[in-house]
């Protein structure tokens, strides 16, 4: 594994030259404070050959922040891993979210986004219950939204050992975790587990974005529109079209969106998942759900994650743990 990983990643670096010449106009186009030198590095298209180093760098654990205490558990049916994030002073009774990792359906780890995680046990004094899902393409759907939802079942079930109050339970994620968290929360609201909120950010929802070839000024930092596509063809585990999808595994392909748990959704505008994301708030909207929908100028995808100090990305997480505390209580 380490000799793949090390060729791959001779190969990556090579490649992410060459792109960092080639990306220099749309790198203008991003927000003068997110831009970045790593954008070169981070713009690497996801397909066969990357994928290993891709996962090795997603693999990392990373560190929560002060005050917060992890655990690891295990749910034998079905096999699935699951991180539990808390307050070392921890309260009686209080909210519960399921955080879902993004990578694209096919990266990540619930260790790496750990960040992500405390930031909502700090700001919200939350339990945060974090599934290490299986990936595609080795675990094409269902697996992955299966894994989440049985972590949101399971959640349910310990409420009174994990401490969580059962009735202030939000789902949420970014990226492909955002789209998992909207499948989840379909899922749930059709299996009868009442949610308070669900927080999307900058999700991935819409299979039919990665057959577009309209997206001029969008998905070409980062998240690119080739991942976009080949990340959906490993996830469905098939060729694309247009026409259909499994039930759950495109969020934005349901056609009844009413009485889902309010909504916060933010993407920047440079995001090659921009107009899903803009066109799912309206659909949440008009079916009479509450949605908050938060667009950046000069935002690409995961830039909060790579320029963390810049006042429009702290501004931009500030939005969702806003509502997710007024939701939860």
């Amino acid at each position: 594994m380490r000799t793949i990983v090390a060729l791959a990643a001779t190969g990556v670096a090579a490649l992410a030259i060459r792109r960092c010449v080639a990306l220099r106009k749309s790198i203008s186009a991003a927000a003068p404070e997110l831009r970045t030198p790593l954008l070169a590095a981070s713009s690497i298209p996801f397909n066969r050959l990357t994928l290993p180093i891709v996962r090795f760098a997603m693999g990392r654990k990373s560190d929560p922040g002060p005050g917060i205490t992890l655990s690891d558990h295990h749910l034998k049916d079905p096999d699935l891993d699951v991180l539990v994030l808390t307050p070392s002073e921890k309260p009686v009774l209080a909210p519960g979210v399921l955080w879902i990792h993004g990578g694209g359906f096919v990266a990540g780890t619930a260790r790496f986004e750990a960040p992500w995680a405390g930031r909502l046990v700090t700001a919200l004094g939350a339990i945060v219950v974090c599934p290490e899902y299986r990936l595609a393409p080795e675990n094409p759907f269902p697996a992955g939204l299966d894994d989440c939802v049985a972590a949101l079942q399971w959640m349910v079930k310990h409420a009174d050992e994990l401490g969580i109050d059962v009735e202030r339970i939000a789902v949420c994620g970014a990226s492909a975790g955002g789209g998992l968290a909207a499948a989840v929360v379909q899922r749930a609201f059709d299996e009868g587990i009442p949610l308070r909120a669900q927080g999307l950010v900058y999700p991935m929802i819409d299979d039919r974005t990665a057959l577009r070839d309209d997206l001029t000024g969008k998905g070409e930092l980062t998240w690119s529109a080739s991942s976009n596509r080949w990340a959906w063809t490993a996830y469905l585990g098939r060729e694309l079209r247009s026409s259909d999808a499994p039930d759950y595994a495109a969020a934005a392909r349901r056609t009844d969106l009413s009485g889902l748990p309010p909504a916060w959704i933010g993407v920047g505008e440079l995001d090659v998942f921009h107009d899903e994301d803009v066109a799912y708030a309206e659909r949440l909207k008009a079916a009479g759900v509450p949605c908050e929908l938060v667009t950046v100028p000069g935002m690409y995808h995961g830039a909060d994650g790579l320029v963390q100090k810049a006042s429009s990305m702290q501004s931009f997480q500030a939005g969702m743990l806003d509502f997710l505390r007024t939701h939860l209580g």
